[in-house]
């Protein structure tokens, strides 16, 4: 709980009491406010009070109470030693939700086991765990990618997505409230289809559980970066996910082995960085 300090009393000869001193909270870049209720505090307002995205932006959340006049405000030539004063009142106060939410240049969206964090770790000096089971990535994760001319953008590995996530399944809300803010999404594809699910499969369910938690996210600038193109039987995938989806940008890429890594960095230096 975070409380300013109170004020004091006015004191003798029309001094005035001392004011509350403002209490000053600094948050990160991309935290969102949401009013709570005070009784039910798991009860959260859907619509936030503040959406802090931009360096240096503040908000007022509650203002401060105010003191009362003292009797010298009655003074007058017919009223000389007056007895009445008003009561001042306290300032405002409630309970509120502070979410913090990344902001990235690139958010990358896909399946458990697609191979993003193993691209986080090819294109920038991040170095997020991989391993064979769902959900390594338990929060998302950013890292920072070099580009020419001295350009710079930022990648945000969000933890991998499964069929019901708009309704909280799994991760849910807790991957999804981060892709808002990303500039554009790179749908990171299984092209080989080695967890055993096909590619266009993939790719639609991901569109569908974006759309239904918020359909401005599928409207977002995008692309298809087509992982595991080493391996057997992407190549012959890629082609029918080109023939199905012909207007889509694709990148075919190996993360594992770095390849197609040039490529990326090329789409956001021409594509997102403009």
């Amino acid at each position: 709980m975070i409380r300013s300090k109170r004020g004091a009393h006015g004191k003798g000869k029309d001094k005035l009491g001392r004011s509350a001193e403002p209490t000053i909270v600094k948050v990160p870049i991309g935290t969102v406010i949401y009013r709570a209720g005070q009784d039910q505090r798991d009860e959260v307002e859907e619509e936030p009070i503040a959406d802090l995205s931009e360096s240096g932006q503040s908000f007022l959340l509650c203002t401060g109470g105010d003191g009362g006049k003292g009797n010298t405000h009655f003074k007058s030539s017919t009223n000389r030693v007056p007895r009445q004063h008003t009561k001042g009142y306290p300032g405002e106060e409630g309970w509120f939700l502070m979410e913090l939410r990344t902001i990235a240049d690139v958010g990358l969206v896909g399946y458990p086991n697609a191979g993003k964090s193993t691209l986080l770790r090819a294109i920038s000096a991040a170095k997020p765990k991989t391993a064979a089971y769902p959900f390594t990535t338990l929060h998302p994760l950013v890292g920072v990618i070099d580009l020419p001319e001295y350009n710079r953008a930022t990648m945000a590995d969000i933890p991998g997505l499964i069929e019901g996530a708009h309704e909280n399944r799994g991760l849910g809300h807790e991957f999804l409230r981060h892709i808002v803010r990303c500039k554009t999404l790179f749908y990171v594809l299984d092209m080989a289809g080695s967890e055993e699910r096909h590619p266009i499969d993939d790719y639609q369910n991901l569109r569908k559980e974006l759309r239904l938690y918020d359909p401005t996210l599928v409207a977002k600038p995008s692309c298809i970066i087509a992982n595991k193109m080493d391996m057997p039987t992407a190549a012959e995938n890629l082609k029918a996910f080109k023939t199905r989806f012909p207007k889509v940008h694709v990148i075919p890429v190996c993360a594992e082995l770095s390849e197609g890594i040039d490529d990326i960095k090329q789409y956001i230096d021409k594509q997102v960085l403009i």
